[in-house]
């Protein structure tokens, strides 16, 4: 389990873990007045898409009209892949090929 996101709201970061598939913990640390909680979990691109995380969704949609694409949604796509690159880079994990 790697952290995932850390959220400053309990209750965004309970409906948060219960999206994520396989282990998953939510720890809480306190820094003077403020609670923040941290979620751990597989770091998974399911995982990252039902957290609504990395533009996932959008690429999603980008890639369902690849044909159509015109200069801003290539960029778009470009910039999204760059991204997930460093994403991937930094949880150890591969980006699908069909992705990019």
């Amino acid at each position: 389990m790697k952290l995932l996101n850390t959220y400053e709201d309990r209750d965004e970061a309970e409906a948060a873990a219960e999206k994520l598939t396989g282990p998953k913990r939510l720890a809480s640390e306190r820094d003077d007045t403020t609670t923040i909680y941290n979620l751990f979990g597989a770091p998974t691109w399911g995982n990252f898409l039902r957290l609504g995380m990395y533009n996932l969704e959008e690429l999603k949609s980008l890639l369902a009209n690849r044909e159509s694409w015109d200069g801003a949604q290539q960029a778009r796509h470009a910039e999204i892949a760059r991204t997930l690159a460093i994403v991937a880079k930094n949880y150890e994990i591969e980006v699908p090929a069909h992705w990019l």
